[in-house]
């Protein structure tokens, strides 16, 4: 990561420098900006033309002073191929189509190490390093650990570049099916903001600060207690579908962050699958479309649903 400037607007005087950062910053630890700051590697600009080059983390900012932050790149441990088995739903020269199963971790960090989908693909394509970052060669787009379905990886730089750009542009159909609290009707759209939680670093949560998250939804199939939804992704934050549901009072079932509910189905995670991926193939800009069944676990809990409430009110149009 390279220098970034961030302006003090008058919304922001009186912040802490750490605080500021931290909510600036979502993918650095307020314990590693903390670090930063007392190494010298953040700067204060004052409206005059003064730089403070020795701040503190607490130090209070004021309208009109820009701070200036450098994040020099971390050594992480070299990636070490291991064979573990992939769902590979599509492959050609230029990308790869998985279907991730509960539990596998993208890429690593913190507390994973290894066995992360990034060492299978490593392991499956050994060309791979060099595409993209060095901790997530080839990974054009994520999926929580415990959210299962389908993601694309690039096996070429170009095409890594070309995936992104359809991302960017929300020109990528990413679709996700999704069990979640209460009765939810109709169609809609969640645009909300989505940050650091400021209260748990862990957390994210809709933060007027943070960056703009736009989520629609379509209701799919009702039971007395939970709603089964198909949602869109025009946007792609950590934690978007899950956060933006929750924050309009309906979490997904079995989520142990957002919706720390006890449910009857015996979900042991969030009930969140990516069903649906549409996008056009880099080279060539042929359209591609995928789905995936949902897994036996959510699969096995809408059976359960269906068994307790025969002819609950069911739409059940498009599902995979």
């Amino acid at each position: 990561m390279g220098p970034r400037v961030f302006a003090i607007e008058a919304s922001a005087a009186g912040r802490r420098l750490d605080r500021f950062l931290a909510e600036r910053l979502p993918e650095l630890s307020r314990a590693r900006l903390q670090a930063l700051i007392a190494s010298g590697h953040a700067v204060v600009e004052l409206p005059d033309g003064r730089r403070l080059t020795r701040v503190r983390a607490a130090h209070r900012l004021r309208a009109g002073e820009r701070v200036r932050i450098e994040v020099p790149p971390s050594q992480p441990a070299a990636l070490v191929p291991e064979p573990i088995p992939l769902a590979i739903v599509y492959e050609d020269a230029e990308l790869l189509v998985i279907d991730k199963p509960a539990g596998l971790t993208v890429h690593p960090g913190a507390g994973h190490h290894t066995g992360t989908l990034v060492h299978a693909v490593l392991a499956h394509c050994p060309d791979l390093p060099g595409v993209g970052g060095e901790q997530r060669p080839g990974i054009v787009h994520r999926l929580d650990k415990d959210t299962s379905g389908l993601l694309v990886v690039a096996k070429t730089e170009a095409a890594l570049r070309a995936l992104q750009a359809q991302i960017r542009a929300r020109e990528m159909r990413r679709e996700y099916l999704a069990l979640v609290w209460g009765r939810l009707d109709g169609e809609g759209t969640i645009d909300a903001p989505i940050g650091r939680d400021p209260r748990h670093r862990t957390r994210m949560a809709v933060n007027p600060r943070g960056r703009r998250a736009v989520t629609g939804y379509r209701a799919v199939e009702h039971f007395a207690r939970v709603t089964l939804l198909a949602l869109r992704l025009a946007s792609g934050r950590t934690h978007q579908i899950r956060v933006h549901c929750a924050a309009i009072g309906h979490p997904v079932v079995g989520d142990p962050t957002y919706g720390r509910r006890p449910n009857p189905w015996g979900l042991q995670r969030q009930a969140l699958h990516a069903a649906r991926l549409a996008f056009r193939h880099p080279t060539g800009g042929a359209p591609l479309a995928f789905t995936s069944p949902l897994p036996e676990d959510i699969a096995g809990a809408l059976g359960r649903l269906r068994a307790e409430e025969p002819g609950a009110g069911r739409r059940r149009e498009g599902l995979p």
